[in-house]
């Protein structure tokens, strides 16, 4: 019988409820089913580990990265076990189990997920989002370990290694996201093999950009087609080039910058020229010093001065801080995937990504209510306090309501 104030279990099994504290808030239940119907993922007959419990499992083990499988499922249920709901014990599914469970689940959900929630969170007074009504975006890759495993080195490939080795200890998938500077909310994101540049992973990204985002990109990312692409959307662009590149002076502006173009590789007659602008200027103590040179598709200095564009400049490195708080502080040190296949990988990485995305989402309304700039909020914390709230609290039925039929084979 149970306690006074406890509900007796009606058959439930202890893995249709889990808790997850602000994830389950920024990504609810009736979204995430509604995903796993449009993916084709809906299970008709009840499973031990049913689409939607994996969703969330996925995300938990991306919260909790570094333990088991079936730790991960503890911490997610051991709010209820504690205060004995249900009549029968709970046996946690076995690591083999929830891989299977991972792989007829497969990576659409999670990326359709991110695609409907994950956007620019900025409002019009967030500190530190915006310059003269453009929003700050900056566009960056990364790469992560994976494990090395037939498969992943198959698909992925790995980098060359040093020191007389033939290649390296794992193979790594490259990955291009889109963050919003002021915020770090990464509101796109893709990935391939490592043999492919960022800068071919990042056209993927570009129906995210709208008119009003000043996009920022260091001069890694180049290339006059990607340049045409990305200010097609009506975005802005600040990007850094080369010393090398020739850019031909057309006109000189009051505030130091001038006019000029860029063309396409190999248009010697210069047919299609872009029209840009040009800031240059040198930071660091004689001797020492290192030459930025900037081009804007800003071309009218009264909207932006070179100076301030030169100091907006170095906001993009908002991205690589974004991108260690996901790989270092969110991931651990000397991060290296759990997935041993290419679906798995891609799943993973998304999960990353919704999770961290949810506590800056979180850190956002946070700092705005308090009047503060959301970088004065620490991520760090931010990550133990949702990490103790998954362990503390427990109140989700990831049970669906509604059947439909199994559309999707292992």
């Amino acid at each position: 019988m149970p306690r006074p104030g406890q509900v007796k279990s009606s058959g439930e099994r202890l893995s249709d409820r889990i808790a997850l504290g602000v994830l389950t808030r920024v990504y609810p239940p009736e979204l995430v089913d509604e995903v796993i119907a449009d993916c084709g993922r809906r299970e008709q007959r009840s499973r031990l580990l049913p689409a939607r419990v994996v969703v969330y499992f996925v995300l938990a083990m991306c919260l909790f990265s570094g333990q088991g499988y079936e730790e991960v499922a503890r911490l997610l249920t051991q709010g209820l076990e504690r205060v004995r709901l249900w009549e029968k014990p709970w046996q946690v599914p076995t690591t083999g189990a929830m891989g299977r469970a991972r792989r007829r689940l497969g990576p659409e959900p999670l990326k359709v997920l991110f695609a409907r929630v994950c956007r620019p969170v900025a409002a019009p007074d967030t500190a530190g989002s915006w310059y003269r009504g453009w929003r700050l975006v900056a566009v960056d890759g990364t790469v992560f370990d994976v494990p090395d495993t037939e498969a992943n080195s198959t698909f992925f490939g790995r980098p060359g290694a040093g020191r007389g080795q033939q290649r390296s200890a794992y193979p790594q998938v490259r990955v291009a996201a889109l963050v919003e500077c002021g915020t770090h909310a990464v509101f796109a994101a893709a990935t391939g093999p490592l043999s492919l540049h960022e800068q071919q992973l990042i056209p993927a990204l570009l129906g995210r950009l709208e008119p009003g985002t000043l996009l920022m990109a260091d001069r890694g990312i180049t290339g006059f087609e990607l340049w045409k692409a990305a200010s097609g959307t009506g975005a802005d662009l600040l990007w850094r080039v080369r010393k090398n590149i020739v850019l031909p002076f057309l006109e000189a502006f009051e505030d130091g910058s001038y006019l000029s173009e860029i063309v396409a590789t190999g248009d010697g007659h210069r047919r299609d020229p872009a029209r840009i602008r040009v800031i240059e200027y040198t930071l660091g103590r004689a001797g020492d010093e290192t030459v930025y040179r900037l081009i804007t598709t800003i071309c009218d200095p009264d909207q932006a001065p070179a100076n301030d564009l030169a100091d907006l400049y170095h906001q993009r490195w908002e991205i690589e801080n974004t991108l260690d708080e996901i790989k270092t502080h969110q991931g651990g040190r000397q991060l290296v995937l759990r997935s041993q296949y290419p679906d798995g990988v891609e799943q993973e990485i998304y999960g990353f990504l919704l999770v961290h995305h949810a506590l800056r989402e979180v850190m956002h309304h946070t700092a705005l209510q308090a009047g503060l700039d959301p970088d004065r909020l620490s991520f760090t914390r931010t990550l133990r306090i949702a990490r103790r709230h998954v362990t503390d609290q427990a109140a989700l039925s990831p049970l669906t309501t509604q059947p439909s039929p199994d559309t999707h084979r292992p």
